[in-house]
């Protein structure tokens, strides 16, 4: 029998903010390995590339979930699919806190992820459903309070907890917070829309699985590799190919695991190009920061989350800002003037050193956080704007497919690029007269000053696209 949620019995207000609520826990998870990378690396003996993967491997299962998510919310109810979400993400919690060595962490933080990928997309979809697009910008900047903010936080409070605890305390403090998440779920939430009985596309998701893994494991290796050794270039092949083929499936199919006919509205496409950009720029602090902080200043885990705090209280403080900007303006203006200001306050990241001013690089890191706030709840919410409601959950699923996977392979890439800067500077000053760990700590600041020019490219591109931007309030549903 379909279910549909009574809006006399439960108010739409309390049902998105326990979606928001789950979706903030979730979403902290995904950066509190930051600070806490150089701890791991030590604590478990890895490599910086190695480490990299307790991110990306997160991401990377996320990306892969969430194409799933539009066909799990037409065949399981909302307080469902949050409650085996939620559950999810609390047993991946507890193997996390639990781990004594990295497998066992890796393991933890994928059975986290494979909860935590279902919660954004949900909730960006409950938005669609419930929310007039004339109010869609205002809720959408509190979302992004949650999605923005709880990432951005997340370096902060991770690198407390480690100074005064240990970094597994990370994930066993998530476990009760995530039974309460849970209770409240149980109690309040019902479902918003109508439920089918379809079948799943069992060769649909094995092959969007195999592409998306092979995609990312071929930019993760190439650092160490060689982007043209055997390993990298079957990955990347045999990755194209299932993605290949999973578009044409879905193209051809009557009934689409992942509806691409979203993209064929001219804004959705365009301002998931330019979410890509972002995302790839927005991870860069919480990947190549706390690493610059710790491994070359010599700061503790919590004095570099403590570095980072500022930018994410402001970042948390001008989302709700920009939805409302949003639905004043529009998104093409606010977007590019968000761009700006990120690109302007990266310039100073190309040009590190180890006698770098720390209020300098305060100022530059917090402007950054200050123009993506900017930027990204408007480009979401034009993109779904446009979107007629009957392909909100299949658009959600895309939309955060995209993110995920451009998060994934982003962070990957950045570390690829630091890697590779770092051994060419090896190569190239071996023989001068500096001490071994002297040479190690100039090639790694040279890896990252590489990275971050890489990262101002991204951004130079996603500001001539947002020039394009076009919305007609007639294409709006």
């Amino acid at each position: 029998m379909n279910e549909q949620m009574n809006m006399d019995t439960v108010p739409k207000k309390l049902i998105i903010m326990i979606l928001i609520f789950g979706t903030f826990l979730t979403a902290f998870n995904q950066t509190v390995m930051s600070v806490a990378t150089p701890e791991v690396m030590k604590d478990l003996d890895v490599s910086a590339a190695t480490a990299q993967w307790l991110t990306t491997a997160y991401m990377l299962v996320n990306g892969v979930l969430v194409p799933i998510t539009a066909f799990l919310m037409k065949r399981f109810t909302t307080k469902q699919l949050f409650i085996s979400a939620m559950f999810l993400f609390l047993v991946g919690s507890l193997i996390a806190a639990l781990s004594n060595d990295f497998t066992f962490l890796l393991v933890g933080r994928m059975v986290q992820a494979s909860g935590a990928g279902i919660m954004i997309p949900l909730l960006y979809s409950v938005v669609m459903i419930l929310y007039h697009p004339s109010e869609r910008g205002t809720v959408m900047g509190m979302v992004s309070l949650a999605v923005l903010s709880a990432p951005a936080i997340g370096p902060t409070i991770s690198g407390y907890v480690i100074d005064i605890l240990s970094w597994r305390s990370l994930f066993g403090i998530l476990v009760p917070v995530s039974l309460i998440v849970i209770i409240l779920g149980y109690y309040f939430l019902e479902n918003v829309s109508k439920t089918q009985k379809d079948k799943i596309d069992v060769t649909s998701m094995l092959l969007s699985t195999i592409a998306f893994s092979c995609i990312l494991y071929g930019f993760s290796s190439a650092g160490e590799e060689g982007w043209t050794s055997a390993i990298v270039m079957i990955s990347f092949i045999v990755g194209i190919i299932a993605l290949t083929t999973f578009i044409i499936r879905q193209l051809k199919s009557q009934k689409p695991f992942l509806d691409l006919k979203v993209f064929k509205y001219g804004t959705f496409t365009l301002t998931n190009i330019i979410n890509i950009g972002i995302t790839i720029i927005m991870y860069a602090d919480m990947i190549l920061l706390p690493i610059y902080l710790q491994n070359v200043l010599g700061y503790s885990a919590m004095e570099s989350g403590i570095f980072m705090l500022p930018g994410a209280v402001l970042m948390a403080a001008m989302s709700p800002i920009a939805g409302k900007l949003y639905d004043l303006f529009g998104a093409k203006w606010i977007t590019i003037i968000g761009v700006i200001i990120t690109i302007v306050s990266t310039i100073p990241f190309i040009d590190l050193s180890q006698e770098t001013n720390y209020y300098y690089l305060l100022i530059a890191s917090t402007g950054r956080r200050i123009g993506m706030a900017l930027l990204l709840t408007p480009i979401q919410t034009a993109g779904l704007n446009v979107i007629p409601k009957e392909l909100s959950a299949h658009a959600s699923a895309v939309w955060n497919t995209v993110r995920q996977i451009a998060g994934a392979i982003g962070t990957s890439l950045l570390i690829t690029i630091m890697t590779m800067g770092s051994k060419n500077y090896i190569t190239e000053h071996a023989t001068e007269t500096k001490g071994q760990e002297q040479l190690m700590l100039l090639a790694n600041i040279q890896g990252i000053n590489i990275a971050y020019f890489a990262i101002i490219i991204v951004a130079v591109v996603s500001l001539v696209l947002s020039f394009w931007i076009n919305e007609r309030k007639e294409n709006i549903r």
